[in-house]
């Protein structure tokens, strides 16, 4: 029995063998698979997603080489500053690129940004936009708009176009994902209320959560995304001033005017000069939640320097825009950029994308955009076009500004009419010296008198003549003074020369008459007087 009960267990154990090693290999299969897939997700980096709207393929190259370097370590080199460079792909519809961003010692990855870029704001590029908000995409995104110095009078009406292309596109997205825009909204919110400091201002708050209401003109008009407006080559800026006659009034009003309508939607503002250090990486890496894990860096806002202007996002407020200049109508400005940013009124937008005209033409016409009232026509009304206003004649940039700018003629067109003029001139002279009837003799042999002027500032003329130092002007003068005695005796003489004249012509005339009246002789056989016969 007990042979069997150990031959019984053995074969129990034996006959378990067999099905409990597959359940071992099983087993050891999923711890490995559980083991990999956590070093996999440990070593997988975040992902975050950029959308940059605006500017050209060649400007958004710069913004990135601009994103891409770092300028707090000038002495690496440029392959360890700008970290893997990826090829860029951008001259057609929507472009894609990715960036890895390194930490302090650039040598770990803090994460990897997918960029995707989009030049035109037509609403049949809505469709490229909408997959790339998620649930899962939307806390991870930020959108940058690109805007440039080279034409700032354009600002406004391109941020009109992007804004409405993004409404747009954010109202045709399905409920999920418009539920986290709004989470991902109420935490900006909630940032700018002084829940948390520390992503902006880098200012703890340790004595607990202190609630600060919104002030008039923050949030109006979120978009559920971050955003920010980058406004490239800041360097331009004095080009406008030297060449365009622009003044501080223009660069504060273009302030702003920026800072009122990027205020309602809760976004940030910075200008960037290309291969100068900026705050540009910051401000962005901050916005999607990258954080060196070596150095702290705290973003800091600068609204004194016209080129480094950096206005983070939940800093701003309306009695800090009117600090820079008086007589901003800043209520004026948000109320109408509000309506400005709404569709067009004679336009219905169906679920296919196509337009249904509503209204007239010309209600759809004086849509805002066009009329004295909105927000794009006050704007370009004080920041006009001077290219437009060059091409008008009589017109000028600004009421009260100098035109520096001067239209140069061709320089033969001008030596030629200065050659009509001169001979206008010399005609006219010559006609002067007939009428004056002037000799010419007289008129080349000028008075020694009338340059005594002259003389008093060269002073007298010398020379040697034997040893002796003569004094040209003193000979001169006593030359002047022998003549002016000899001519009394001249006159005596020429007064006194007819009648001599006259008696040695009646001598001769009667010894010729007396020869006359003795004929046949001859003055060499003729006798002497006195003589006989």
């Amino acid at each position: 029995m007990v042979a069997i009960g150990s031959r019984m267990s053995t074969g129990t154990q034996n006959s378990g063998g067999p099905g409990s090693r597959p359940s071992s290999k099983d087993g050891n299969k999923n711890i490995w698979s559980s083991m990999l897939d956590s070093v996999a997700s440990g070593k997988r980096l975040p992902e975050k997603n950029m959308i940059v709207l605006g500017g050209t393929p060649e400007s958004q190259r710069e913004f990135l080489d601009t994103l891409s370097s770092d300028p707090s370590d000038p002495q690496l080199p440029d392959e360890r500053r700008k970290g893997k460079v990826a090829p860029i792909a951008n001259e057609f519809a929507l472009g894609y690129t990715y960036q890895d961003v390194l930490d302090a010692d650039h040598e770990d990855i803090l994460a990897r940004v997918s960029i995707y870029l989009l030049s035109d704001p037509s609403p049949s590029f809505a469709p490229l936009l909408r997959p790339l908000l998620t649930p899962q995409s939307v806390p991870e995104t930020l959108i940058v708009i690109l805007l440039d110095w080279s034409s700032p009078w354009t600002w406004v009406r391109q941020l009109r176009e992007w804004v409405r292309l993004l409404r747009s596109v954010l109202i045709s997205l399905d409920d999920p994902t418009k539920i986290v825009m709004e989470e991902v909204m109420t935490e900006w919110k909630d940032k700018k209320r002084g829940l948390d400091l520390n992503s902006t201002t880098g200012v703890t708050n340790s004595g607990g959560p202190v609630t600060i209401p919104l002030g008039p003109g923050e949030w109006d008009e979120g978009l559920g995304v971050p955003l920010c407006v980058v406004c490239h080559g800041a360097n331009k800026i004095e080009q406008l001033e030297k060449e365009n006659g622009w003044r501080e009034e223009e660069f504060d009003f273009i302030l702003q005017f920026m800072r009122t309508i990027l205020l309602k939607h809760g976004a940030s503002l910075i200008y960037t000069t290309p291969f100068l250090a900026n705050s540009l990486q910051s401000l962005i890496h901050s916005t999607l939640g990258i954080h060196s894990l070596l150095r702290r860096q705290s973003l800091k806002h600068n609204v004194i320097d016209r080129d480094k202007v950096v206005v983070p996002a939940n800093w701003d407020s309306w009695g800090k825009i009117r600090i820079i200049r008086e007589g901003f109508d800043i209520e004026g400005v948000g109320d109408a950029w509000s309506i400005e940013i709404q569709e067009p009124l004679g336009f219905l937008v169906n679920g296919s994308g196509r337009g249904e005209l509503t209204e007239t033409s010309d209600q759809a016409a004086s849509s805002p955009g066009e009329d004295g009232t909105s927000a794009v026509a006050i704007y370009e009304q004080a920041i006009k076009d001077p290219r437009q206003d060059s091409a008008v004649p009589g017109s000028s940039t600004h009421t009260n500004r100098s035109k520096i700018e001067i239209d140069t003629e061709d320089m033969q067109k001008f030596l030629g009419q200065q050659l009509t003029i001169l001979d206008q001139l010399k005609a006219e002279d010559e006609k002067d010296r007939e009428a004056k009837k002037v000799p010419k003799a007289l008129e080349m042999s000028p008075n020694l008198d009338e340059s005594g002027h002259v003389n008093e500032h060269i002073g007298p003329v010398q020379f040697n003549m034997g040893g002796i130092q003569v004094d040209a002007d003193d000979m001169l003068r006593k030359l002047k003074e022998r003549e002016a005695s000899r001519m009394p005796r001249k006159e005596v003489n020429a007064s006194s020369a007819p009648t001599d004249e006259k008696a040695q012509n009646q001598a001769l005339a009667s010894f010729f008459a007396g020869l006359v009246k003795k004929p046949g002789g001859s003055p060499r056989s003729s006798p002497a007087p006195g003589s006989s016969n």
